[in-house]
């Protein structure tokens, strides 16, 4: 397979690029994320039905790994990862739900539920572990020295980290909020042999935790500061384009925390668009909890300002976060995709997730945000 070019380069400097072999998560010129960014002019040099038809011939299929909704379109992601190192559990291709008697009692009939939730450890954050633990692998390989991988959680991206560092014999680390994340996401590390530590404190603190240990510790940070994350998780753009034919949605609405796959989506779209295979953009919607709603608080002022704030309980509990990492890259694609932002009181994100039961769907209080952020849309005529 021909190996493809990529590179880290800053959010806020175009100039300033980084090998992706490093082990570096901010630019150390601005201090601002990085993304990975990929050789379009390279890429297009394959038109884009080559490319469609490339990624319709694998998907599902059982040829490692390229049956996976990630590795499936492995040139646009990472393909600088040697396929010995890839750890996969074959994530991805999962379920585009037509919700058609939900749909039918709001009044919007075409409306579908993407269920990011039907992978291996139930969430959406195997898409970037598995690129994230793959690239430890090859960085292993090219003689990098790394201790271990460690992550700051609310439960799911523990639960990925965990699995996906025992399936390549890795260790893991976890810094959980002590009694803010639920038994099942708890379980699944120490499950898994992860070190689980559980900290005094809420997310952020955690967060702000797990950075010190890694950068001092000579241990691999797995949060999605970590822009390999994101590269796995875009293909959740890709992945709905392709079921619907290589059309595109109108509306796509996600709920946010630390943001980075209101971050992800944007930036899949954006490589479809820039290759060819669509035409066009989705509008985004980002949905947050009232009780976590900083990007909320921002948008309202038309993203002139943000400020932190101290996350109060909500029952969407991973999405808890006051502080989030990826906020300038999601304000970044927001504005982009001329986009939303929503929020959701405990009262609406629990009615909501209710009502969608009802329908024969069974919803987490995180679909409930999204679920909510778009009855008001259509209330409000924007949808």
């Amino acid at each position: 397979m021909h190996k493809y070019n990529c590179w880290y380069q800053s959010i806020e400097d175009p100039n300033s690029r980084y090998n992706i072999g490093e082990i570096i998560y901010r630019c150390p010129k601005t201090g601002s994320l990085l993304e990975v960014e990929h050789d379009l002019e390279e890429l297009k040099e394959r038109s884009p039905e080559s490319w469609k038809e490339l990624f319709d011939t694998r998907y599902r299929k059982r040829k490692w790994p390229y049956g996976s909704g990630v590795w499936g379109k492995k040139e646009w992601v990472a393909p600088f990862i040697d396929d010995e190192n890839i750890v996969s559990m074959y994530e991805g291709d999962t379920n585009l739900f037509w919700a058609e008697k939900y749909g039918n009692q709001i009044g919007v009939e075409d409306l579908w539920i993407k269920m990011c939730g039907n992978s291996h450890t139930g969430s959406f954050k195997d898409l970037g572990m598995t690129v994230l633990i793959s690239a430890v692998k090859q960085l292993i390989a090219d003689g990098k020295e790394i201790k271990a991988v460690a992550c700051a959680s609310t439960g799911d991206t523990s639960a990925a980290l965990s699995a996906y560092c025992a399936a390549a014999g890795l260790k893991s680390i976890v810094f959980l909020p002590r009694n803010k994340v639920s038994i099942a996401q708890l379980v699944q590390p120490l499950a898994n042999g992860a070190k689980v530590l559980s900290l005094d404190t809420d997310f952020d603190g955690c967060m702000k935790i797990v950075q010190e240990v890694c950068d001092k510790q000579n241990i691999y940070l797995a949060n999605s500061i970590n822009s390999l994350r994101i590269e796995g998780q875009k293909t959740i753009s890709i992945e709905i384009c392709q079921q619907f034919n290589w059309d595109v949605p109108d509306w796509v609405i996600i709920p946010g925390g630390n943001l980075g796959n209101i971050s992800a989506l944007g930036k899949g779209f954006l490589m479809l668009k820039n290759l060819g295979l669509i035409k066009k953009l989705p509008r985004l919607v980002c949905a947050q909890a009232e009780n976590a709603n900083p990007l909320y608080v921002s948008y309202l002022n038309k993203f002139k300002s943000f400020k932190p704030l101290k996350a109060t309980t909500t029952y969407a509990s991973a999405i808890q976060i006051g502080d989030p990492v990826s906020i300038n890259k999601a304000i970044n694609i927001l504005k982009i995709f001329d986009g939303i932002v929503e929020q959701a009181s405990e009262e609406e994100l629990a009615t909501s997730s209710a009502k969608m039961d009802l329908t024969g769907t069974f919803n987490c209080p995180h679909t409930g945000v999204a679920v909510t952020a778009f009855e008001k849309l259509v209330n409000k005529k924007i949808i």
